[in-house]
């Protein structure tokens, strides 16, 4: 590793050991950075001495006109931030940075400036509680803490000596999107307005983004400043293909990397525009796509779906390219935004560890049920439980390697994703003779019927090729003699009723469309199904759901 810049070597010091790393593949042009770099001067600095200092570089909302700060005015305010962040706040280079707020001009500000300044960026999902915000700034050991002024409940909890949820590491908290004294903006405003970016290496850790994984107990992922990098010159480059006159907008919190690849580093790398909009419905997304012209849009599958029936009575003649990642995207669902809009969607397959997309296909590498290839730069297989390559076709455990990879920061489940050189995500996929990835749900989420392996994506894709179905997701549930069988929690579209003659249409419709063994014997109807803030299906939380009036079963348990 090269010699880092940060005095507080905290993250650096509790990286897994190099033998439990997964192989990094870094002998390839694209990825080939100087052992000096600092991702935020990347970002910003290179795209003002390329000639985009004028250039739109983030539009904003604001009393419900758009407002547009250049590529200059950006990185003044990023530069004056970080001045406070040295200065006024005293941090050192390696000191980790709570992050706390919603898609806005001002939390771009803040993220930027703390990885320009070496610091480490710890970015929180914004519906995170006190008793979540703890375990992240124990585990990290969190000194300080940049929240929205209007995010303040949660994480008062934390500086509270008599609150259960006490972080003793938590020194001070600096608020932004706020004009009181001592607020981020006020303290900025006096400062000078560059900053020369802290000379970190290539692999100082700059991010620590935290997924909860399955067991609750939060994972910190430690990403490097060639990391961030890395995300934005392999998927963007090979499959994305941004070009400057572009304008992003989506969904994806920049407190998950799918947001901060999609929301602010891929356009900043690509000398483009971002919309940062706090909070969207589908018809609100629709709205934003007109007012600013959007070119490249980003979400989950789910908002497709519903914007799909609203697209008709929108102009959307602005769109040439949609990203759909964070949960599976049905062929049924790419079906009808073609048909409604005539885009043809980029799936994308990544996660957390591996920072971004590293499988997906655009254009006319798009194959019917598969997500796509491995993004260039990334090698995927597909491996037996030996990590053994399994034949085309057969389902087995996704393995992935690439330019980077899974560094838990100090915890034991490292040895679990990270085995024999491969990143292991825990997902059942299959591969064809030509490379292309078909995704089988996640290998604990595989429902084990009678002996028969079924994908619950799967199921819940024949389920939306019906007509009455707006959403619905698929788990197994416990049964004496088949061990599981397959149970579905379907959401019905306006004017069908939910009753025993619909389980019925609905079982025999995915009767027709796949196997009879994988149809669900049991059936749900629900008013909404439980989603994290990025979209995706809580699927724990289906396995939790009770049974009310509302969601009685239907169908029959055969036996």
């Amino acid at each position: 590793m090269e010699p880092s810049a940060h005095i507080d070597t905290f993250a650096r010091d509790r990286l897994p050991p190099p033998q439990q790393w997964p192989v990094l593949l870094l002998d390839n042009p694209d990825v080939a950075y100087p052992a000096r770099l600092n991702c935020a001067a990347e970002l910003l600095d290179r795209a003002i001495e390329a000639g985009y200092g004028d250039r739109p570089a983030i539009w904003s909302e604001v009393a419900g006109q758009p407002r547009v700060t250049t590529y200059l005015q950006l990185r003044t305010r990023v530069d004056r931030s970080a001045h406070v962040l040295v200065q006024d706040m005293g941090l050192k280079p390696g000191n980790r940075v709570l992050l706390r707020g919603p898609n806005t001009l001002q939390m771009a500000v803040a993220l930027l400036a703390v990885l320009k300044a070496g610091l480490v960026a710890v970015p929180t999902m914004p519906l995170l509680r006190a008793k979540e915000l703890k375990q992240i700034i124990d585990k990290a050991r969190i000194g300080a803490a940049l929240c929205d002024a209007r995010m303040t409940d949660e994480l008062l909890h934390c500086t509270d000596r008599g609150s259960e949820h006490f972080c003793p590491d938590l020194k001070q908290v600096r608020y932004f999107h706020d004009d009181a004294a001592g607020s981020l903006e006020r303290l900025a405003a006096d400062k000078p307005a560059t900053f020369a970016a802290c000379d970190t290496a290539q692999d100082d850790v700059c991010l620590i983004a935290f997924t909860s994984g399955t067991t609750g107990i939060p994972k910190g992922c430690m990403q490097f400043h060639r990391d961030v990098l890395a995300m934005c010159d392999l998927f963007p480059r090979h499959v994305l293909k941004p070009e400057p006159a572009d304008v992003f907008c989506g969904t994806p919190p920049l407190a998950f990397t799918f947001g901060l690849g999609g929301m602010l580093c891929f356009p900043l790398r690509a000398g483009a525009s971002t919309v940062l909009i706090e909070k969207f419905t589908p018809a609100l997304l629709l709205q934003a796509i007109e007012r600013f012209r959007a070119t490249i849009v980003f979400t989950a599958p789910t908002f497709y779906r519903q914007m799909a029936a609203l697209a008709p009575d929108a102009d959307l003649s602005s769109l040439r390219k949609t990203v759909s990642a964070g949960e599976a995207l049905s062929q049924a669902t790419r079906e009808l935004w073609r048909q409604t809009t005539g885009i043809e969607m980029m799936d994308g397959l990544g996660g957390t560890e591996m920072i971004h997309i590293f499988v997906s296909a655009a254009g006319r590498d798009v194959r019917p049920g598969s997500v796509g290839r491995a993004v260039p730069g990334y090698v995927v297989q597909v491996l037996d439980d030996a990590l053994d390559p399994v034949a085309p076709g057969v389902i087995g455990n996704l393995a992935v390697r690439g330019p980077t990879g899974c560094r838990y920061l100090a915890d034991e489940r490292q040895m679990q994703f990270v085995r024999g050189g491969w990143n292991l995500p825990g997902d059942a996929a299959s591969l064809d003779a030509e490379g292309n990835l078909t995704y089988h749900g996640r290998t604990d989420d595989m429902i084990i019927s009678s002996g028969y392996n079924i994908a619950g994506p799967e199921v819940e894709t024949a389920l939306l090729e019906h007509p009455a179905v707006a959403e619905c997701g698929v788990v197994g549930a416990p049964d004496a003699l088949r061990g599981q069988v397959v149970k579905a929690f379907i959401v019905l579209r306006p004017g069908f009723h939910a009753d025993d003659a619909m389980a019925a249409e609905l079982q025999d419709f995915v009767k027709q469309a796949v196997a009879a063994y994988k149809y669900p014997r049991a059936i749900v109807f629900v008013d909404a199904l439980p989603r994290t803030e990025t979209g995706k299906l809580k699927r724990a939380a289906l396995r939790a759901m009770q049974e009310d009036a509302r969601g009685r079963r239907h169908g029959d348990i055969e036996t």
